[in-house]
């Protein structure tokens, strides 16, 4: 496993109200990346505003960073979240075949939601994105109460099911490193090397999917996902592209 990151901080805090919300308070005074890493949180949040569970001994961590490139390549991070999120977790002892990724924000192990990725970004007096935050929320040792979830919503899955047991300390260590190689990779490369890899480990590819918007259900075989990160469906109507949706199997 390769070691920590060079230039990138770190804080672990016993509690904090969210880890989103602690590493947007301090974004304007960091000189560089820093993760934040908390083993008990009060006000997790999801995506949409969701609460989120957080039994004992998961992972919750959030990372601030500078992106580089165009503001449309931001949300982009998404899938080198997850990339990374796939690596520690072969890392820490998972074993790969059991692990896929669905769209945009979620990494499955065996067909069950095992961690999920926020992106929230702070913006600068010029219209653009001054910070990135990554949230990343990952069920290493319990799963949410059954009350919490959504209906239809993946049912949730642990590493400690499987007998892997790792703490999240341990977890951020294997994470770092893992996200600043497909960081470099998208700085370096573009978005195409990232979203080759990603399909390649992609959720329900080529099978019946729908999509979920606030205004409307699309339904649909899941055959690709563009070169600007957009889902694409082929629908009865044709090829439907979605940028942002919740996901129903």
């Amino acid at each position: 496993m390769t070691g920590w990151p060079a230039g990138v901080g770190c804080r672990v805090l016993p509690e904090t109200d969210s880890t989103m919300a602690e590493a947007a308070r301090v974004a304007s005074a960091l000189a560089g990346p820093e993760w934040v890493l908390a083993l008990n949180q009060t006000a997790a949040r999801g995506r949409r505003g969701r609460a989120w569970s957080m039994p004992s001994g998961n992972f919750a961590a959030s990372l601030t960073i500078r992106p580089s490139g165009p503001v449309e390549q931001v949300a982009l991070r998404s899938f080198t979240a997850s990339l990374a999120l796939r690596d520690a977790l072969i890392a820490v002892g998972c074993p790969e075949p059991a692990l896929s990724l669905k769209w945009p924000n979620d990494v499955l192990l065996h067909g069950g939601k095992l961690a999920g990725i926020l992106l929230e970004s702070l913006g600068d007096r010029k219209g653009g994105v001054s910070h990135l935050i990554i949230g990343i929320g990952v069920n290493l040792a319990a799963v949410p109460d059954a009350g919490a979830l959504e209906t239809n919503a993946v049912a949730p899955v642990s590493l400690r099911e499987i007998g892997v047991t790792v703490t999240p300390e341990e977890f951020l260590d294997a994470l770092a490193p893992a996200f600043a190689t497909h960081e470099a990779s998208l700085a370096t490369y573009g978005f195409g090397p990232t979203r080759t890899a990603w399909l390649a480990r992609a959720a329900r590819l080529g099978e019946v999917i729908t999509a979920r918007l606030p205004n409307e259900d699309i339904t649909g075989t899941f055959r690709d996902v563009d070169d600007t990160g957009n889902l694409v469906l082929e629908t009865p109507k044709g090829p439907r592209r979605i940028a942002a949706a919740d996901i129903y199997f």
